[in-house]
């Protein structure tokens, strides 16, 4: 297959899977790879790659946007961006290669807390008092996550979402994005200003993840909380056990 066909089609599916629940990297990052491109670079023109479609999918739900019930909404938008800018400083500045080793680890705690997500809710706020500040500060690893690398970040966001009990899944859905598109949004800056970008591979694979983006968000909207958390916990499997491949599977 063409590369290029490649990239337009992994780009595709990356903004639609972002759309819908999160995880768009994990097709853009190796699908760059696959085709040739340096690692550090293949993360950077990844991340500006599905930046325009993440906010796509932020136009898509406008009208379902819906704050925390019980957390400042500009709080969690300032540690999102600080965070993301201190992860896109860390991928520029320490070996691209080391976080393939860590990236499973945290994955597999995501979706098990995802998916055991209510029943921990109850446990948590039963034995411990939620306080803003360590929703905050969880936010604020999140997103340096997502600025460092940002495969499945947004299943990670909702996974700790999800434990805080912080809102209804799918009405939540529309704050994800707009926080991913934020985080993502400062880590582009960066990734441009430190000329790490491939920009042909990179503007191909922008068109096709604004599609994507549009079309998953859609579809988002047309799912009950209880199947699209049905969705997410399958694409947090599945993504989960292709990282583990990735980083440990191949002899």
């Amino acid at each position: 297959m063409n590369s290029f066909v490649l990239l337009f089609l992994a780009a595709l599916g990356a903004g639609f899977m972002n759309g819908v629940a999160g995880g768009g990297s994990f097709l853009t990052f190796p699908a760059l790879v696959f085709t040739g491109v340096p690692g550090v670079i293949a993360n950077a023109s990844s991340t500006v790659a599905l930046f325009p479609g993440t906010c796509t999918s932020a136009w898509a739900f406008r009208k379902s946007f819906s704050g925390f019930k019980t957390l400042s909404f500009p709080a969690m938008l300032g540690v999102s961006v600080a965070g993301g800018i201190t992860g896109a400083l860390l991928l520029l500045y320490t070996p691209a290669r080391s976080f393939d080793f860590v990236a499973p680890w945290l994955l597999l705690i995501a979706t098990v807390i995802f998916y055991l997500g209510p029943r921990l809710a109850v446990l948590v706020q039963e034995k411990f008092h939620v306080r803003p500040g360590l929703v905050l500060s969880c936010q604020f690893i999140v997103a340096i996550y997502g600025g460092y690398f940002g495969g499945a970040v947004g299943l990670m966001m909702l996974a700790v979402w999800s434990l805080f009990s912080l809102g209804d899944i799918k009405a939540l859905s529309a704050t994800r994005v707009l926080l991913v598109s934020a985080m993502n949004g400062v880590a582009v800056i960066c990734f441009i200003l430190a000329g790490t970008v491939l920009w042909p591979q990179t503007l191909l694979m922008l068109v096709a993840a604004v599609i994507g983006g549009y079309l998953g968000a859609r579809v988002a909207l047309r799912l009950n909380a209880g199947h699209l958390r049905t969705v997410i916990s399958v694409l947090n499997v599945l993504v989960t056990i292709a990282f583990f491949y990735r980083a440990y599977g191949r002899g």
